[in-house]
């Protein structure tokens, strides 16, 4: 039941069965974030900070016994990239969702994000998205509040 969670009902698996590798399964994830974040936008911002929440929780408990955070996990990526669009419009949730991703994969000059990967357990694995969801979702309000 985690390892089915944890992929995200395999979405996190495809690309290991395509093409023998996990690399870029965390973008998918994040994909499957953004919908969701979008399409929980239609009932208004609480509802995607509920939602944001939500994914964490569900995220931290079926990325437990994953601690090692193996690529086909992606409910992490999942859980970030919701956060990243709370309350954006479009324009606003791609980019807040771009920068969510930039963050995620370098890690490196982000305050906050290495500690963040370092809490045990499933904690750590999806502390680290978090954290990158939140840098997404400042840079996404700054980019809507620039387009006015």
């Amino acid at each position: 039941m985690r390892r089915t969670i944890a992929s995200v009902f395999g979405v996190g698996l495809l690309l290991g069965k395509v093409t023998g590798s996990d690399a870029g399964s965390g973008t998918l994830g994040a994909a499957v974030g953004l919908a969701a974040g979008m399409a929980a936008g239609e009932l208004g911002w609480p509802a995607q900070l509920l939602l944001a929440a939500l994914v964490a929780g569900v995220s931290v408990w079926a990325s437990h016994p994953f601690s090692d955070d193996p690529g086909w996990v992606v409910i992490d990526e999942a859980a970030g990239a919701t956060l990243a669009v709370v309350g954006l419009g479009l324009a606003g949730a791609v980019a807040g969702w771009a920068m969510f991703r930039v963050v995620d994969i370098t890690k490196k000059g982000f305050p906050g994000v290495r500690w963040a990967e370092r809490l045990p357990g499933g904690w750590g694995v999806t502390g680290d998205d978090m954290v990158a969801g939140a840098y997404g979702l400042a840079v996404g309000w700054i980019f809507h509040l620039w387009l006015g």
